[in-house]
């Protein structure tokens, strides 16, 4: 019988202990041995997803969050331990890339009858640590609204939330300057904002990043938005949108394994929503980093 660790963020959204029980039900259904584990505290799911490795589990499914999502998939890195994702928290940024349901309990399912892929993974080196990330990393704008939307706004409206934060702010958008260099060519930009991409949505299904950004490519994308104030942000907004690039564009973009990333003043970074250190930071792609559970192709 196979084994999984179900790792729960008690302090998530809807990890709520009737929908624990409900999950626990589905893998207990499908013929797996499900043991159930909560976090109390930061680090938690990491240590737990290594001790399940070393316990030779079979899978490990986080009902939480991208942070204690990401938090576990440090641990698998490297190992054949499938990552199963059940949406439990705010932005649930990969499981919304991978069209992993929003649902628990159709979530858990996907470990009972779904298929494995290997993904990439970015890992982030800022300010003495080193963290991996699935989706994507970034500096400026982004990480300032990651930092000034509140739990207690993402309890109550999830990624709305981060839209509601990202009109406040959008007046007092403004650019910094940038030294990027991408697996050894530099580059100079004037931007608001720097964004590092494994997958292909920032906003899942909503806001893409741009044709062609795949989690299994080997290739991290570089995605810079130029804007100071209101009128540059909404110009800016619109050209993401519309993934205008190009002469007059405000909106840049270029592939590479490795990114560095300097600025003339420092400037707050984030990792798949969660803050992650300032400037300067490199990011480099781990290409195949862990095996994730995903939907059985229809």
């Amino acid at each position: 019988m196979p084994r999984a660790l179900v790792i729960t963020n008690p302090a998530a959204a809807r990890t709520k202990p009737k929908t624990v029980r409900e999950v626990r039900d589905v893998l207990r259904r499908g013929g797996w041995q499900a043991e159930v584990v909560a976090t109390g505290g930061t680090g938690d799911a990491q240590r737990l997803a290594a001790e399940a490795v070393a316990e030779g589990m079979d899978a490990v499914a986080v009902f939480g969050g991208d942070g204690t999502t990401m938090q576990a998939a440090s641990s698998l890195v490297g190992t054949d331990v499938a990552l199963a994702l059940i949406p439990g928290g705010t932005g649930n940024l990969l499981a919304g890339n991978l069209r992993i349901p929003f649902t628990p309990a159709r979530a858990a399912e996907i470990l009972v009858g779904g298929n494995s892929r290997r993904l990439d993974l970015g890992r982030l080196e800022s300010s003495g640590a080193h963290h991996y990330f699935a989706v994507a990393c970034g500096a400026g704008f982004d990480a300032q609204i990651m930092a000034e939307t509140s739990s207690a706004q993402k309890q109550r409206w999830g990624v709305g939330a981060y839209i509601a934060t990202s009109l406040r702010l959008i007046n007092e958008m403004r650019s910094h300057r940038y030294h990027i260099r991408v697996d050894g060519v530099e580059y100079e930009a004037n931007a608001a904002m720097v964004m590092i991409a494994n997958c292909a949505e920032v906003l899942p299904p909503i806001l893409q990043f741009g044709e062609g950004v795949r989690p299994d490519d080997g290739l991290l994308d570089v995605v810079v938005l130029r804007a100071d104030g209101l009128a540059d942000g909404v110009q800016a907004i619109w050209h993401f949108l519309r993934r205008a690039e190009g002469p007059g564009s405000r909106v840049g973009h270029v592939r590479g394994a490795e990114i560095h990333v300097e600025t003339d003043a420092v400037v707050p970074v984030e990792l798949d929503g969660d803050l992650g250190g300032m400037t300067p930071f490199t990011a480099t792609v781990v290409p195949g980093a862990i095996r994730v559970m995903v939907p059985a192709a229809p």
